[in-house]
């Protein structure tokens, strides 16, 4: 197969959208043109549908022309992460009279021209260079931005036995309240995770950011042992064991565990039978439902929880939506509990449903718990500085009764399974025992107004790290402040709308990053 049929099969011209050419050049020019001069093609591959829509919609808003199809009348191609080789043979194949006058450009100039609003002259660093293949054993150079907003790390992690060291240091660091060792194991932990290749010598880690010499020290070891000492003496510290299981109970944090170490204690069973402790209604609700709470919460069982919310939402606000984040979004299939948000389209439908859901699952007899707070944004104030901050929408955080059989399709039940075991004449008579047929679930609803939707989406997605860095990211290399609320740009003092995230991600420039690519 032609580099050109590669390329046409993977949607640089959709086939699909050809035939719709003369219904879309009728309404694609509703914008005033402000640049005859000049008619873009926007290359979709590696881009994808929706973000090359984007894209060309953003243009045309700005006054240029693009076209959807390429033609001889186009005068510049824009493209990202093409090689200069592949998109210069479809072009050869296109027999384009004109193949040779073609402005061939990265998409730093067109990002550089929607921010000038005008098209920026073409600079060596906008051009798409022309890449020589050398027959050679040297792997290339590969750079690797310090963001992990700016990396894509799926859940196919080649590191883990890295990753797994890393990341419980970096928890015992956050226990001791060691801010800096966290974030810097955070970091190396997060591109480990993002890395094509694993991590097989010390000289793999060359060039790459966010590796400390704690963190080299730690794969250094790991490379010649296969383990590291301070993972296995931290594994077996009384003090580390007793944090990581009070706070598995929901509802307890770290000055309640670090309390209850201080008291002498150092199981659940010790602390339970302690007649001098006084727990809060979160607590007895954790203790109630720990075995439900920490055992998996699986895809199935997050999507059969959705559907009832979303149910009982649409009972009540029929335009309504409720999306899955966190790590399910992500594309994880297991997970510790199930973040909802609920917005509706039409400003003020979101008053008092959140209230009402949680009432009707109670009438239900789903509810086992609920904590509610309210909404705490009084008015529009500026996104916190703070990478690491809860925001301030309607929220509540329940523990759910969910029926296994919504899950299962089916109705465990012990009397159903007895019937085939055989009977013996004499045998002492058989106790039926009666299973539960129901677990506890950790379910967080947020309630979320239409302008912010966006926002609220991309931060409850996940993952922390992922988060933080983009904040970082937004802070110190756009001079903007970003939350879960919105986006200021402190240049413009003003703060920017965007109905997607994928907007989000145009106004600050990044290449749009897929959910289930965001696990750092």
């Amino acid at each position: 197969m032609s580099s050109a049929e590669k390329l046409g099969g993977m949607g640089i011209i959709p086939k699909r959208k050809r035939q719709k050419v003369t219904e879309a050049c009728s309404s694609q020019y509703k914008h005033e043109v402000r640049f005859q001069d000049l008619i873009l093609f926007i290359v979709e591959r590696k881009m994808g549908s929706s973000r090359r829509t984007f894209l060309m919609d953003l243009a045309r808003k700005k006054g240029f022309r693009v076209d959807d199809v390429l033609s001889d009348s186009v005068t510049h191609i824009v493209t990202e992460n093409n090689s200069w080789n592949e998109i210069w043979d479809w072009i050869q194949n296109q027999k384009l009279s004109n193949a040779d006058k073609l402005k061939v450009l990265n998409i730093s100039w067109f990002t550089d021209s929607m921010a000038a609003g005008k098209p920026v002259d073409i600079e060596d660093r906008h051009r798409l260079q022309e890449q020589k293949v050398l027959q050679s054993n040297v792997p290339p150079v590969v750079t690797i931005s310090q963001y992990a907003c700016q990396r894509r790390s799926t859940l196919d992690n080649r590191n883990k036995i890295f990753t797994d060291a890393l990341e419980l240091l970096a928890e015992n660091f956050e226990f001791n309240e060691n801010d800096g060792a966290f974030v810097a194991f955070s970091r190396a932990t997060a591109l480990l995770k993002s890395l094509p290749y694993k991590i097989s010598r010390m000289e793999n880690l060359e060039g790459l950011p966010c590796f400390e010499d704690q963190t080299r020290t730690i794969i250094e070891e790991i490379l010649e042992d296969g383990v590291c000492s301070k993972v296995e003496s931290l594994l077996c510290d009384e003090r580390y064991k007793a944090r990581k299981v009070f706070t598995s109970v929901f509802g307890v944090g770290l000055k309640t565990a670090d309390k209850w170490y201080g008291q002498g204690f150092r199981t659940l069973e010790e602390v339970k039978a302690a007649k001098d402790l006084k727990f809060t209604k979160m607590q007895k609700a954790g203790f109630l439902y720990y075995e439900d709470i920490n055992s998996a919460v699986t895809r199935p069982e997050a999507e059969a929880v959705g559907q009832i919310i979303e149910n009982i939402v649409h009972y009540y606000t029929p335009d309504a939506i409720v999306t899955l984040t966190g790590g399910f979004r992500r594309g994880k299939e297991i997970g510790h509990d199930v973040d909802f948000l609920i917005s509706c389209l039409k400003e003020g439908k979101n008053e008092g449903l959140l209230h009402k859901t949680v009432n009707k699952l109670n009438i239900q007899g789903l509810l086992l718990y609920c904590d509610f707070v309210e909404a705490t944004l009084e008015k529009r104030k500026l996104p916190s500085k703070k990478y690491d901050v809860m925001d301030h929408f309607e929220k509540c955080f329940l523990i759910l009764k969910l029926n296994k059989a919504l899950v299962n399709n089916r109705v465990l039940s012990v009397s159903s399974a007895s019937a085939v075991r055989p009977t013996n004449e004499g045998a002492e008579p058989e106790v039926k025992t009666k299973i539960k047929d129901w677990k506890a679930i950790r379910v967080d609803l947020v309630n979320v107004p239409a302008q912010q939707f966006a926002y609220a989406l991309l931060g409850w997605t996940g993952s922390r790290l992922f988060e933080r860095d983009l904040r970082r990211y937004t802070n110190h290399e756009k001079n903007m402040l970003l939350d879960n609320h919105g986006l200021y740009d402190k240049n413009k003092r003003a703060f920017l709308k965007a109905k997607t995230e994928e907007e989000i991600f145009a106004h600050l420039d990044l290449e749009y990053i897929e959910p289930w690519e965001r696990n750092a």
